[in-house]
């Protein structure tokens, strides 16, 4: 049975991360650190290389590489020789790109923002430059509410897969 507080939380927590200062994928992957037995510092350093669609590129959604690196961690193969367990994985994590894709339109960060390839905003993904976190950031950007949705959606496929072990 699904477990929605569980999934609440995660959600809750993810969204806080993130408008503590942390990036998208910081704030999905690090909602789910402790399940894992990671420590949070871990996690973090980890998943910081993917904010901004990764390094600010605007490509995958940093929300999106969390779920991916959440699924990994859940039901990942370290066995090269595991196609079964790669492929099965693989599915999962098109699963909930499809789910977030259906919610929001996209995967993609820039398009989530709404940017063209030829904008300012696309163009600036010099390091130095991150935005400020400011009441006028928080409007202007979907972010917070893309990180609570990806933690909702990656929770409810863990708590589907769990149901599916146990009752499968």
């Amino acid at each position: 049975m699904m477990d929605t507080a569980y999934i609440e939380a995660k959600k809750v927590k993810a969204k806080a991360l993130f408008e503590s200062g942390l990036n998208c994928c910081q704030a999905v992957f690090g909602a789910f650190a402790e399940d894992f037995g990671m420590d949070l510092d871990t996690a973090l350093r980890l998943s910081a290389s993917f904010g901004g669609g990764l390094g600010r590129l605007r490509e995958v959604c940093g929300a999106v590489s969390g779920m991916a690196l959440t699924l990994g961690l859940f039901s990942g193969s370290s066995d090269p020789s595991d196609k079964a367990g790669k492929m099965e994985n693989y599915a999962h994590v098109q699963a909930v790109c499809e789910d977030f894709r259906q919610m929001n339109g996209s995967i993609v960060c820039r398009e989530l923002l709404a940017l063209s390839e030829n904008s300012e905003a696309a163009k600036d993904v010099v390091p130095a430059n991150v935005s400020e976190r400011t009441p006028q950031f928080y409007k202007k950007r979907p972010c917070s509410e893309l990180v609570y949705e990806a933690a909702g959606i990656v929770a409810a496929k863990m708590e589907e897969l769990k149901d599916a072990s146990v009752h499968g």
